[in-house]
């Protein structure tokens, strides 16, 4: 008997290889698992500008108070990883010339 931590869950192994559920006919078709397909067709750019636009509506935008604080908050840490990075080449330079010369 086979036995999963999670038995619901589908995985591929030797006795219990993974299920293909669809894959891509010759004629472009995608072929479903229960073996209904359907047309993969190509969306004019008009369609395609409409969708990103009404995907970017959907969007929630930062308030400019977010957007100040996230600002500060990178520009911190990358001084911080600026001074960090430095001091580090600082050092090693230093050991390096005790070292060598």
């Amino acid at each position: 008997e086979h036995r999963s931590p999670k038995p619901k869950v589908g995985g591929s192994s030797p006795s219990c290889p993974a299920r293909n559920v669809g894959s891509i006919g010759l004629d472009g078709d995608v072929v479903m698992a229960e073996g209904t397909t359907t047309k993969s067709e190509r969306t004019s750019p008009l369609t395609f500008y409409r969708q990103v636009v009404a995907e970017l509506r959907k969007v929630v935008w930062p308030t400019q108070q977010e957007l100040v604080t996230y600002l500060i908050v990178v520009l911190v840490f990358v001084l911080v990883l600026i001074a960090y990075v430095s001091l580090l080449d600082l050092g090693l330079g230093k050991l390096v010339f005790k070292i060598f010369g």
